[in-house]
């Protein structure tokens, strides 16, 4: 469904992503299982947001007889992934649509002024005549995500499309007055953020859950 305040803004209601995220979110799910989780779930949303992909035909021969048919343009796509957390995103995107290329963008947020840091930025040369997809799993404050949108079209990149597993409603309401114009895609809307600026309900630090480690910042942007 959209987001009835924002148009570019579109909540994803199918059963199985509501199933999936609810095991994600369970602070008993084990890092192996929330990994995976992560994968399967990043599969169910690429498929809802990749939908306007372009196409091309190619020459194939079925048991039958020889025939044209459309195969997906994979040189027109992008996968850009925020550091760490969006890498397991990138793992479902990529399963989806094998051979994609692949740019990465180093954000954290700082525990004390909340503000994101800007470490790493790697895209490839000819990103703006790709539609570029980026992946992270929390939209909480919305900081990273308005930064990360900030490099990619510094850099060139002209069509872009958010794409997160759980969002926060401030998260929305900022990545879209800065960015009217670019789709968001959202597995869920949580309640709020809490003083912490943490996603509630949430399901705490993602990147810490994805890679069974315990640190000093958090991967909720």
């Amino acid at each position: 469904m959209t987001y009835k305040k924002y148009p570019n803004v579109t909540i994803l209601e199918h059963p199985l992503l509501k199933h999936k995220i609810t095991k994600l979110r369970d602070k008993k799910t084990k890092t192996n299982e929330f990994k995976s989780l992560v994968k399967e779930i990043s599969i169910l949303e690429g498929y809802e947001a990749l939908k306007h992909l372009k196409t091309h035909l190619v020459e194939i021969e079925t048991p039958i007889e020889k025939t044209m048919q459309p195969v997906v343009d994979r040189k027109s796509l992008c996968f850009v992934p925020i550091l760490r957390a969006g890498l397991g995103m990138e793992d479902g995107m990529l399963e989806l649509v094998p051979g994609c290329t692949c740019g990465h963008i180093g954000l954290y947020r700082d525990e004390v002024t909340k503000e994101p840091v800007e470490y790493y930025c790697k895209l490839p040369s000819d990103i703006a005549e790709k539609d570029v997809y980026l992946l992270d799993p929390m939209l909480a404050t919305g900081g990273s995500a308005i930064d990360a949108v900030k490099m990619l079209k510094r850099h060139g990149a002209q069509r872009i499309t958010f794409i997160c597993i759980i969002a926060a409603p401030e998260g929305v309401e900022a990545f879209c007055k800065a960015n009217p114009d670019i789709p968001l895609v959202i597995g869920a809307l949580d309640r709020c953020l809490n003083e912490k600026a943490y996603i509630v309900p949430g399901l705490g630090d993602c990147g810490d859950r994805i890679f069974g480690t315990t640190s000093g910042t958090t991967s909720d942007h």
